[in-house]
């Protein structure tokens, strides 16, 4: 890291102190804007937290104080659409698995920020393969495991690195469930018992929206994280990788109105034509994951089809059961790069889909004027394996310096 005290970056993010970060200028060969093409030969200049131009170097009059770094290639900050990273710790013990509740199969009331350490060993990892933005939370493997938040892979407090503390609502479907719980042991049952807790939420809806606040019913945080999802203040994601499965959760959308993303997705090249028009959102399965059990007839040209039907997606390194416990999403886009899939979507997956599916691209995704400077630099092509990311920038701070490490 280029701060070298802990203490000094706890200060530099706290929300109670004035923060000051240097004028800085980047010179790349390349930078990938995923918005505005790509710009040869270009310059990012940002003071503060804030990009404040972009462009070819000959037309940017770049100031003689401002700090400079030069790279081979610059790229927004990496999206990881969906993880369980910081809530699943990368000793793989008890003590740092808090990524599934298996009390019971249902617990929509389980937060994210009440079990993410930002300061995870595998957080940092990630900020140092270039992913700056996590969606992360409660993991497969419950009908409903608990709601996911959105977080910048800052060190610091939770509240200090939180963007969005309460984004989805994580549920399961498939045979992961039945291995996890006495019941539900069939997939009717599951959607069975999920149909019953929807209705149930639906009524205590009602009564909550009632204009008379002496008829509204005691608050249940079960009930209230239901609530947010069927009024569309938050969405549901649903982990489905059969053909079965990922329709059952189309239906269920359907019938309760609420805004479905889905996960996984393992065998969705089946069903295209059934989701191109619906508006669901995708989160594709790592495009390298393992061939077995509900994902037995995956496919490493899933993304390809999928672009090429016209339905954007974002990619996520998921949930991994041993050590070291994270996939990493560039090595995941570069696959699905060398299976069929444009560079510039391959870049759009981990970028400016995930940002959008998060309702962030006002802030990331991107590199435009006045979007945080979330910031990546490479000595190469980020799709090759033997690039190295030289530099993370986050929120306008030089976070990671690898290379001087190297030096």
């Amino acid at each position: 890291m280029s701060i070298n005290k802990f203490s000094i970056l706890l200060l530099l993010f706290s929300s109670h102190v004035s923060i000051s970060w240097a004028q800085t200028v980047i010179f790349a060969d390349k930078i990938f804007t995923v918005t505005q093409g790509t710009i040869e030969n270009g310059v990012i200049l940002f003071e503060g937290s804030i990009i404040q131009a972009v462009g070819k170097r000959d037309e940017i009059s770049v100031p003689d104080d401002y700090k400079e770094f030069r790279a081979a290639v610059v790229t927004p900050g990496l999206i990881d659409g969906h993880t369980v990273v910081g809530l699943s710790g990368m000793l793989n013990v008890p003590a740092d698995q808090d990524q599934l509740e298996k009390s019971a199969p249902m617990q929509p009331e389980l937060r994210a920020i009440d079990a993410y350490s930002p300061n995870e060993g595998l957080v940092s990892f990630l900020r140092t393969q270039g992913i700056t933005t996590i969606h992360t939370g409660h993991g497969p493997g419950a009908l409903i495991s608990g709601q996911t938040m959105v977080a910048k892979t800052l060190p610091g407090t939770v509240e200090q690195v939180t963007l969005i503390d309460e984004s989805m609502l994580a549920m399961t479907l498939g045979s992961v469930v039945s291995r996890n719980f006495r019941s539900p042991g069939t997939k009717a049952k599951s959607i069975a018992m999920l149909r019953e807790e929807l209705l149930k939420a639906q009524s205590y809806t009602r009564k909550m929206d009632n204009e008379d606040a002496s008829k509204h019913p005691d608050k249940q945080l079960r009930m209230e994280a239901l609530r947010r999802l069927l009024k569309g203040e938050t969405k549901a994601l649903i982990h489905a990788n059969t053909g079965v499965d990922i329709l059952s959760a189309v239906r269920l959308a359907k019938e309760f109105q609420f805004k479905l993303v889905l996960d996984g997705a393992a065998e969705i090249y089946n069903h295209l034509d059934h989701i191109a028009d619906s508006g669901i959102e995708i989160i594709l399965h790592p495009t390298m994951a393992r061939a077995s059990g509900d994902m037995k007839n995956m496919n490493m040209e899933t993304a390809s089809h999928l672009h090429a039907a016209g339905i954007p997606f974002s990619l996520q390194s998921g949930f991994e059961g041993y050590v070291p416990k994270t996939r990493v999403v560039r090595y995941e886009a570069a696959m699905a790069a060398a299976y069929g899939l444009p560079f510039d979507e391959a870049l759009k997956s981990i970028t400016l889909h995930p940002a959008k599916m998060l309702g962030l691209e006002d802030r990331i995704g991107s590199i435009e004027v006045g979007k945080d400077a979330d910031l990546v630099l490479y000595t190469g092509d980020p799709f090759e394996y033997l690039t190295h990311v030289c530099q993370v920038f986050i929120n306008g701070v030089l976070i990671e310096d690898l290379c001087d490490k190297e030096k």
